[in-house]
């Protein structure tokens, strides 16, 4: 039974499309997270896994609530791994140490791109198809990101 929500059939899929590109890569910065509390080196050890381990944490609740809004639109979350690198801005790609420092600048890139995809489509979820929700959703999803970001950057600095 299809959503009788008030978005039509059209801009439901376009939106979803969009949110499954998203879904892709909030997949791959979880796993990339995954990459970085599972292989840190240095002094700081153990309170920087701790923080990654907080990461991944939130990176699974994004990535089930990415999900659950692509389910309320009426479509099906994407979920095979081959399909997530095909339709992610992200890369899996990492030739960087395995120190904070470097592990934590690798994640700020990405928490960056995503802010950046984000962002480019809050008006238009919004405007052209007539998605008041979902551009409401992603605009707190984006403040997550900002914040982690936030977060990652003043490790660096």
């Amino acid at each position: 039974m299809k959503p009788g929500i008030g978005i039509s059939d059209e801009n439901r899929k376009i939106v979803a499309d969009q949110l499954a590109i998203l879904l892709a890569d909030e997949f791959i910065l979880y796993t990339k997270t995954l990459n970085a509390h599972w292989n840190l080196v240095g002094p700081d050890f153990h309170s920087v896994h701790v923080y990654f381990e907080e990461l991944y944490g939130q990176s699974a609740e994004i990535l089930d609530s990415v999900a659950e809004r692509i389910r309320q639109l009426g479509h099906f979350a994407p979920a095979k791994l081959k399909n997530y690198l095909q339709m992610s801005h992200l890369t899996e790609q990492y030739e960087g140490g395995n120190d904070s420092l470097s592990l934590i600048r690798y994640l700020l890139q990405d928490h960056e791109s995503i802010i950046e995809f984000i962002r480019g489509n809050i008006n238009t979820f919004a405007d052209q198809h007539k998605d008041a929700g979902t551009s409401d959703y992603v605009t707190q999803l984006m403040e997550q990101h900002e914040k982690i970001a936030w977060m990652l950057r003043a490790h660096v600095q």
